[in-house]
């Protein structure tokens, strides 16, 4: 990726921050390192999806994140009437 497509789009200085098409947007938290969505803007990184990126870390991860894995679920609990019917299907076949 280029460095032109790493800065924050049609961003502009104002008294109260970064605006974006209308949205006060605030910095990257440490979380957000590392993401495909950050942009650069005089200095100072944010996310090219969401204006307040602290608050989509704020109840887990953020559903934007392109540099976290889902967890896989090792483990996981199977309902037994379900896997019992799923193996009962695939023999038939």
């Amino acid at each position: 990726m280029s460095a032109e497509s790493k800065t924050l789009a049609g961003a502009k200085k104002t008294d109260k921050g970064v605006e974006v098409n209308g949205f006060l947007c605030h910095t990257v938290v440490e979380k957000c390192e590392g993401c495909d969505r950050v942009r650069e803007f005089e200095g100072q990184s944010f996310c090219a999806s969401y204006p307040q990126p602290e608050r989509k870390w704020s109840l887990g991860r953020c559903n934007f994140a392109t540099h976290v894995k889902e967890a896989q679920a090792a483990g996981a609990k199977v309902n037994p009437l379900k896997a019992s019917k799923r193996s009962t299907a695939s023999k038939r076949k």
